[in-house]
C-alpha cells in the first residue's frame, strides 16, 4: 500500500515538475523564496494594527502562534521522524526532474512552506473571514506558494498536501484557544 502510494506520488510529482518553462523558472523562484513575502507580511501587520488597535496584539499572537506551531510540527517533528528524502535528493529520479534551486535540507515530508502559508491563511480566515470575506484570496496565495515547492523539485505532492493539513490543523487549534480568551470573545462579539 505505502509503496503504491509512493509510486503514484512520484509519478504525479514528475508530471507536475516537468510542466515547466524557462520564463516561469524565475517567477517560481520568487514565489518560493520566503523573503519575497516580507512586504506582504509588513502590510498585513500594519493593517491589523490600524484596523484593530487594542485587539491587534491578540490577533497577531494567534496568527504567529498558528504559523509557529505549523512550522515546528513540519520541521522539528515530521521531517526528522519520517526521513523521506526530497525529490532533488532521490537518486532514482535525478535524471527526470527539473531542478530550479539548490536542493536544500535532506527531508521533505511535510512541506514547511505549505504548513506555514496555510496556517497563516486559515488563521486569517477563522479570525476575520466573516467580517472580511476577501481574505479568501489568501488561500490561493498559499496554494501557489505550496505548488512552487513542487515546481522547484523540493517536495512531492503528498508533502504539500500533508503540510497543508498540518497548517490548517495548527491554525484551528491556536485560533480555538484564542477564541476562548477574553480578547477572542471580545473580537467575536464585535464582529456580530
Amino acid at each position: 500500500m505505502i509503496e503504491t502510494l509512493n509510486e503514484l506520488d512520484t509519478r504525479l510529482f514528475l508530471w507536475l515538475n516537468n510542466q515547466s518553462a524557462p520564463w516561469l523558472d524565475p517567477v517560481m523562484i520568487q514565489i518560493t523564496e520566503r523573503n519575497t513575502w516580507f512586504p506582504f507580511y509588513a502590510l498585513l501587520i500594519g493593517w491589523l494594527i490600524y484596523q484593530f488597535r487594542q485587539q491587534a496584539l491578540g490577533l497577531l499572537l494567534a496568527i504567529a502562534g498558528s504559523v509557529a506551531v505549523g512550522d515546528q510540527v513540519a520541521s522539528s517533528v515530521l521531517k526528522p521522524m519520517t526521513h523521506r528524502l526530497r525529490p532533488c535528493h532521490t537518486q532514482a529520479i535525478q535524471q527526470f526532474i527539473h531542478p530550479v534551486l539548490e536542493c536544500g535540507g535532506p527531508y521533505s515530508f511535510v512541506s514547511s512552506h505549505a504548513s506555514t502559508t496555510f496556517a497563516l491563511a486559515t488563521s486569517l480566515w477563522l479570525l476575520l473571514g466573516r467580517r472580511y470575506p476577501a481574505f479568501g484570496w489568501v488561500f490561493a496565495w498559499a496554494a501557489l506558494v505550496s505548488y512552487s515547492r513542487i515546481y522547484v523539485a523540493a517536495h512531492y505532492p503528498l508533502d504539500v498536501l500533508a503540510g497543508t493539513g498540518v497548517g490548517v490543523a495548527s491554525a484551528m487549534g491556536i485560533v480555538g484557544i484564542y477564541h476562548r480568551t477574553a480578547a477572542g470573545r471580545q473580537l467575536a462579539s464585535f464582529g456580530r
